[in-house]
């Protein structure tokens, strides 16, 4: 099960269009930024991009996990976003991603971060759990699907 409030309608984008990786990961800056958790937008986006830098987050099958360590919060969040044309995220295997789960844990990462990390991972690797993401037509129906699949 997710911890509380770790993934919240307001950090759930439906049918986003947009142009690049990066637009992406500002776009989870803003959804982490305007939920009430005490970030900035440029502040996820900073530790996003220098998470990629390190290698893509591109799981492959149109799926991206994007990830990073922060300060300042003391569990885990996740935002998700469903792209309505997917984007190029240098993924491992080169195809172009259509869904997103940004992931931030606390700056002292523990093993359950690590775990729920694997467990995301997991989760998107089920491909009919993917494709009823792909077919959601809201955040709200986007929540119900993740909770119902929550690890």
């Amino acid at each position: 099960m997710f911890p509380a409030e770790f993934i919240v309608a307001e950090r759930i984008g439906c049918q986003i269009q947009t142009s690049s990786k990066k637009k992406v990961l500002e776009l989870l800056g803003q959804f982490f930024a305007s939920s009430g958790l005490s970030l900035t937008q440029d502040m996820v986006f900073d530790r996003l991009l220098e998470r990629e830098r390190l290698g893509s987050t591109g799981l492959g099958h149109g799926i991206a996990l994007p990830h990073a360590r922060i300060k300042g919060i003391d569990q885990a969040y996740g935002a998700f976003v469903q792209l309505s044309e997917a984007v190029d995220f240098d993924a491992i295997d080169g195809a172009p991603v259509d869904l997103v789960f940004g992931l931030l844990v606390p700056e002292e990462a523990t093993q359950e971060h690590l775990q729920l990390l694997a467990s995301l991972a997991t989760l998107f690797n089920e491909p009919e759990f993917c494709a009823e993401l792909r077919r959601a037509e809201s955040p709200e129906a986007i929540l119900r699907q993740l909770m119902q699949q929550a690890p």
